[in-house]
């Protein structure tokens, strides 16, 4: 069930992989018969897991591919390989936006043209009653001429149809970019997310930065939803107040309170910036006012109702809260709080071992940084709170981090003692600066974090260590031992509740999908889904059947079930298979104990 590279699927030659991701992977393909290259989107085989799926899959794809945009990304054609669905879109030689703006500010007409660009797709999209709902700069493509595309509306539309595991574990969305009701998990969402996601974009073209960049993506998501919105002109005071006016209500919490269409934005935004008569953040050029007073680039059309969805009209009484939104505002505050003591009772109950209010690993899960100017202020770090139980080897460590603040060792260091002395949160947060300190590519860092955190059996901050550092290596090239001990400590972080909080199973995924699909399964059979177990083994085993973590939850899923014969026998013969790994086979040598 692969797309190897030289195969031929359908009338597509396979030439490259371009890029993986947690919902499909991205070939370059030649298509002889039209003598073009082309980009094959290929869906996760988990996609095809209920019978239904197949004809949803079409469904959809004919209603995204009737999309006729200058700048939407085409889609050329859909099939199936061996029970793999794949989409077939225009191949776009060039780079992403998020990559250009990696490299520094845009210039002014960059910024026009991705107003232009990007507004006009969306608005004719949401013409058509269809809604993107992942609007980011990843997904937006420059190609070498300069012209730009918004790519991946398939994607986003097919996967939130279906009833997966890999769109249902996950919500549809990045964290950076996320809209308050999509962070909710609402599901009548409207084209008030995409106006949310994409007032993220403009406020990071012209502030320097998104507005939220936390630690972990929990906390992200959390800041979207609750925290108010930076003020653009505090965090770059190059920001010219018409401009802040218009991103404030863009990325207004409650989706009554922003503009009414992609339209009105880029009319508003556009009037801001030729009022203001100034040059953005990091320019040399003024917006120029006789392209941006002028005619919109929205394509006019006739709005349609396409198959399966529509935009949802909004109220009259756009200002009137309902009851039911300060109902549904109080049932978060109370599950929160619920969320909140029950991971408190678990850390209370098992403080060494078991930390559960692990505050800040996520920055161990490759979040990319903002992308600063140099001459911006860096946003001021909330502390966390003080120490109670302060030892000799704290003070030792925090006078070694006041001495070299920049050295990510001397964070690390300090963050042992803390959770050495069961000072969870703050140690945390040492770590996750450390790791942010140490960069991307330090592997010798994460080496060494992620021993002394295996060596602690604390092992969702382990995982998150050696998460952080396979990413580091290309995948063909990461050393055995160091693949070992990283799926060691994945399976055994499963155990614990707030495990997907910290460490995210899309990231696994892009890794190893077999290993993602344990991860899910071990997750829920600790907490009591079983019904999801059975349904992730299921995809693990048609991927990877000998994978030993695959087994092994088989054994711990017969458990569950009742079957301890069939257990036991699984159970005996991982013990005893010398090519499992050391750790494996003690686990299974454990259960076998304490199996009736």
């Amino acid at each position: 069930m692969s797309f190897s590279i030289g195969e031929n699927i359908g009338p597509y030659r396979i030439i490259e992989q371009l890029g993986q991701g947690g919902m499909a992977t991205v070939y370059k393909a030649y298509h002889a018969a039209l003598d073009r290259y082309v980009a094959l989107k290929v869906l996760h085989l988990a996609f095809h897991e209920d019978s239904t799926f197949t004809a949803r899959f079409q469904r959809e794809a004919r209603v995204v591919a009737k999309l006729e945009h200058p700048n939407i990304v085409p889609i050329y054609d859909y099939s199936e390989h061996e029970a793999r669905p794949y989409l077939v879109m225009k191949y776009i030689e060039g780079d992403t936006l998020k990559a250009r703006l990696n490299q520094g500010p845009l210039t002014s007409k960059e910024i026009e043209d991705v107003v232009n660009s990007i507004g006009s797709a969306l608005g004719y999209a949401h013409q058509q009653g269809i809604l993107h709902r992942d609007v980011k700069p990843s997904n937006v493509m420059i190609a070498l001429d300069g012209f730009m595309y918004l790519a991946d509306f398939g994607l986003a539309r097919i996967a939130q149809a279906g009833e997966s595991t890999l769109s249902s574990d996950s919500i549809m969305g990045t964290p950076q970019y996320i809209s308050p009701e999509q962070a909710m998990g609402k599901k009548d969402i409207d084209a008030g997310t995409d106006i949310y996601s994409f007032g993220v974009m403009l406020y990071e073209m012209v502030v320097g930065q998104v507005p939220f960049n936390a630690d972990t993506p929990f906390s992200i998501i959390h800041d979207h939803i609750y925290t108010p919105l930076p003020l653009p002109m505090k965090v770059n005071p190059n920001v010219p107040e018409p401009v802040q006016r218009v991103l404030l209500k863009s990325l207004a919490k409650d989706r009554l309170d922003r503009f009414e269409s992609i339209e009105d934005m880029m009319s508003a935004f556009k009037d801001a910036w030729t009022e203001a008569g100034v040059p953005m953040k990091g320019t040399s050029i003024t917006m120029r006012a006789t392209s941006l007073k002028g005619e919109s680039t929205v394509l006019k059309t006739k709005k349609t109702a396409p198959a399966d969805e529509t935009i949802p009209a909004k109220p009259s009484t756009a200002k009137k809260r309902s009851l039911w939104t300060w109902v549904g505002a109080g049932l978060i505050v109370v599950l929160c709080g619920c969320v909140f003591l029950a991971a408190l009772r678990s850390f209370n109950a098992n403080p060494p071992e078991a930390p559960t209010a692990v505050a800040s690993v996520i920055a161990v899960t490759n979040i990319p940084p903002a992308t600063l100017s140099p001459t911006l202020p860096q946003p001021t770090r909330d502390p966390g709170p003080t120490p109670i139980n302060v030892s000799p080897e704290i003070l030792s460590a925090q006078e070694m981090v006041n001495k070299n603040p920049g050295d990510p060792n001397a964070h690390m260091q300090l963050a042992l003692a803390l959770w050495d002395a069961n000072e969870v949160r703050p140690a945390l947060e040492e770590l996750a600066q450390a790791a942010n300190l140490s960069g991307p590519k330090n592997k010798e860092f994460f080496v060494k974090a992620a021993q002394e955190f295996k060596k602690r059996e604390a092992w969702v901050p382990a995982a998150g260590m050696y998460l952080r550092l396979v990413q580091s290596y290309r995948v063909q090239d990461v050393p055995k031992d160091i693949e070992n001990d990283f799926h060691e400590a994945i399976y055994k972080s499963t155990e614990q509740k707030d495990m997907p909080l910290f460490v995210f199973f899309e990231r696994i995924d892009n890794i190893d999908l077999t290993l993602g699909y344990v991860a899910r399964g071990r997750y829920a059979l600790f907490n009591g889904d079983v019904a999801d177990t059975k349904t992730q083994l299921a995809n693990a085993e048609k991927l990877k059947p000998d994978m030993y973590e695959v087994i092994f939850l088989k054994a711990e899923f017969e458990l569950k079930a009742g079957s301890q014969a069939t257990a036991k026998n699984i159970l005996l013969s991982l013990s005893s298979d010398l090519g499992a790994p050391e750790w494996l086979r003690i686990m299974a040598e454990n259960k076998l104990k304490t199996t009736p």
